[in-house]
C-alpha cells in the first residue's frame, strides 16, 4: 500500500466517525500493518493537506478528529440559531477550579471560592460530563475527589491539560472561563467544536477566582488564544452569593469555609 492510499484511508475514516480516534483504533484499519509512529506521521501529512480548507485535522483528548475552523463559525451557526445553555458564572468558577488544581474536594473548591457550592452546581457539571468522581480523600468523612474527564478535553479542543492557556494576566483569567463557558455551544452543535472571539470585557469576568484555581506549578505551553477556543454564551449575572446555596448545602464540608 503506497502513502497516497493509506493517507485516504486515514480521511475517510476520520471524516465518517463521530467521535475521535486514537492511534490504536486507527492501526485496525490497516491490520497493525503501519506502526503508531508511521500512523501519526501520515496524520500530520494529512494536517497539512487539510490547511486551506474548511475542516481542519486536530489532536484532542479522546484521539483524532477533524472540525470545523473557527473563522467559519459565524457562517455555521446561521444553521443552529438556537441559543447555546447558559452556565453561571459559579458554575464556570467551580469548573476553572477543578481544571487547575485536580483532584480537589468540594470543600478545597469551598476554600478558594469563599462561598458554599450548591450541590446542583457539581451536578451539571457531571451531566455535562465534564468532571467526574475519581476517588475519596482519606480524611474526615472521605470527600469525593473530582476531576475533568476527555470529554472537557474535547469540547475545548485540546489534547492534554497541559496544553490548558497559562494565566498571567486579568483577561487571560477572564478568557479561560468565557472558553469554558464556549463549550456549552457543543449540545447544538456537537461535531462542529469552532470557536468565537471572547467579548471585548474578558477581564470582568472572575479574575480573582480563576487566578486563585491557578495550579502553583506552571502549566506547559498556553494555547495561541484562550479565548479562541469554542462559541457560546456565558451568563455575567452578578454573582450572590445566597443563590449558590441551598438550605441542604448551609452545612459547609469539613474543609469548606462557610460564606
Amino acid at each position: 500500500m503506497n502513502t497516497a492510499d493509506a493517507k485516504r484511508i486515514l480521511e475517510t475514516a476520520l471524516i465518517c466517525s463521530a467521535q475521535p480516534l486514537q492511534v490504536r483504533e486507527l492501526r485496525v484499519l490497516f491490520d497493525d500493518e503501519l506502526g503508531a509512529d508511521t500512523i501519526k506521521s501520515l496524520l500530520h501529512d494529512l494536517q497539512l493537506d487539510w490547511a486551506q480548507r474548511g475542516l481542519e485535522l486536530v489532536s484532542v483528548g479522546s484521539g483524532w478528529r477533524f472540525q470545523s475552523r473557527p473563522e467559519l463559525r459565524d457562517h455555521l451557526d446561521r444553521l443552529h440559531p438556537e441559543k447555546p445553555p447558559r452556565y453561571t458564572r459559579a458554575a464556570l468558577e467551580t469548573l476553572a477550579i477543578i481544571a487547575y488544581r485536580q483532584p480537589v474536594t468540594r470543600g478545597d473548591m469551598e476554600d478558594i471560592r469563599g462561598v458554599t457550592i450548591n450541590s446542583q452546581i457539581l451536578k451539571q457539571l457531571e451531566d455535562r460530563n465534564w468532571v467526574e468522581v475519581i476517588g475519596h480523600r482519606e480524611t474526615v468523612g472521605r470527600p469525593a475527589l473530582f476531576a475533568t474527564t476527555r470529554q472537557f478535553l474535547d469540547d475545548l479542543g485540546i489534547a492534554s491539560l497541559d496544553q490548558l492557556p497559562l494565566i498571567e494576566s486579568p483577561a487571560q483569567q477572564g478568557a479561560l472561563v468565557d472558553a469554558l463557558a464556549a463549550a456549552a455551544a457543543d449540545e447544538v452543535q456537537p461535531d462542529l467544536p469552532i470557536d468565537t472571539p471572547a467579548p471585548d470585557a474578558l477581564d470582568e469576568v472572575a479574575p480573582s477566582i480563576v487566578k486563585a484555581a491557578r495550579a502553583p506549578e506552571p502549566a506547559a505551553e498556553p494555547l495561541a488564544e484562550a479565548d479562541e477556543l469554542l462559541g457560546a454564551q456565558v451568563d455575567n449575572t452578578p454573582s450572590d452569593p445566597d443563590t449558590d446555596r441551598n438550605p441542604a448545602d448551609l452545612t459547609p464540608a469539613p474543609s469548606g469555609t462557610p460564606s
